[in-house]
């Protein structure tokens, strides 16, 4: 293939890229809009559009303090699970790695139940995305640890699974020693995970630093695809690898740690979007970080839109569903990777 068929091949694919994170964000923004237009209360799309701008009489309370907070973070929420997803299967070289199979989830979770449990997240609100950030930057940094000492793909799921039960644990036994009911149901919501009844100020707590660990994320691309190689290769191709570790398990710290102070533990999200993705964008992490992020949110926010489609009372929650979808996915993931030599 000479240098004109390279290039053309080359802007072929950038073309078709360009199309499908186009496509990634018109879906996202779809589904966010359809989370927007539909609740318990059946108020006409002009009404809704109009108090969100006005803010004025019961149409523009809704709109504006209960859902577009909910549509807003089933946007961020996904964005940051998506795009830790695929960052953590880049940099662990492991295509079973995602914030929830790692327990960097469940340990944010524990962090952001800690908070509740002491009443920090009632007297200082920015308790409560401190300690999930800080509860998901223990895991990570344990995981980067045993990624150091050359730990394989399987060990690093197993000791994912471990921090991840060891997270649970910690926070069932917070629900067993809690005296206050109502802190209890909200931990319960917490672990199950859920975007009912988040406020503006879930926004501007959980936009900024999933914003913050994204950016950090997408700056680590071009040293996981040299990761890919090894890390004798990347280092001869001028990666600090140090670094790029580093950048990624602070990155994916900061956007796990929002989204689950956020919206509670919701798994899997990381885990699914980058495969349906890759046969799309290709199996390098620096073309797959960013239609991830999209996907992701498009994921979440079409879930939350069949919650409300199924469940307008939020009886069923966010975490259950995406569970109910990416379990079943995950162990045929596993079954497939057995058969592969």
């Amino acid at each position: 293939m000479d240098a004109t068929n390279v290039s053309m091949f080359q802007a072929e694919r950038f073309s078709r890229g360009a199309l499908w994170i186009a496509a990634l964000a018109v879906l996202a923004a779809g589904f966010a809009l359809a989370s927007f237009l539909i609740g318990a209360a059946d108020y006409p799309a002009s009404d809704l559009l109009t108090g969100l701008i006005t803010g004025k009489g019961a149409a523009g309370l809704i709109a504006q303090e209960i859902r577009l907070p909910r549509a807003a973070l089933a946007l961020i929420v996904g964005a940051a699970l998506g795009g830790s997803g695929a960052a953590l299967q880049g940099l662990f070289v492991n295509p079973l790695a995602e914030p929830g199979v790692t327990g960097v989830t469940a340990s944010a979770g524990l962090g952001a139940v800690v908070a509740m449990y002491f009443g920090l997240a009632a007297t200082t609100p920015w308790t409560l995305p401190a300690f999930a950030i800080a509860g998901a930057l223990v895991a990570a940094a344990i995981l980067y640890a045993l990624s150091k000492s050359g730990a394989g793909a399987v060990a690093l799921v197993l000791a994912g699974v471990a921090i991840g039960s060891f997270a649970t644990a910690l926070t069932a036994l917070a629900l067993s020693f809690s005296a206050n009911p109502y802190a209890m149901s909200e931990m319960v919501l917490w672990m199950l995970g859920s975007l009912k009844d988040r406020t503006l100020n879930d926004v501007v707590y959980a936009l900024p630093l999933s914003v913050v660990g994204l950016g950090l994320l997408a700056s680590t691309g071009r040293g996981l695809d040299g990761l890919t190689l090894g890390e004798e290769a990347a280092r001869s191709l001028g990666i600090n690898v140090a670094v790029v570790r580093g950048r990624v398990v602070v990155g994916v710290a900061l956007a796990t740690g929002a989204a689950t102070a956020a919206a509670g533990a919701v798994s899997f999200v990381g885990l699914v979007v980058p495969h349906l993705l890759r046969p799309l964008f290709g199996y390098q992490p620096s073309r797959l970080i960013f239609p991830s992020m999209l996907g992701g949110a498009a994921m979440v926010s079409a879930a939350d839109v069949a919650l409300r489609l199924i469940a307008p009372d939020g009886q069923l929650l966010l975490g259950v569903v995406t569970a109910l979808l990416g379990a079943p996915f995950f162990l045929w993931l596993i079954l497939r990777l057995r058969r592969e030599p």
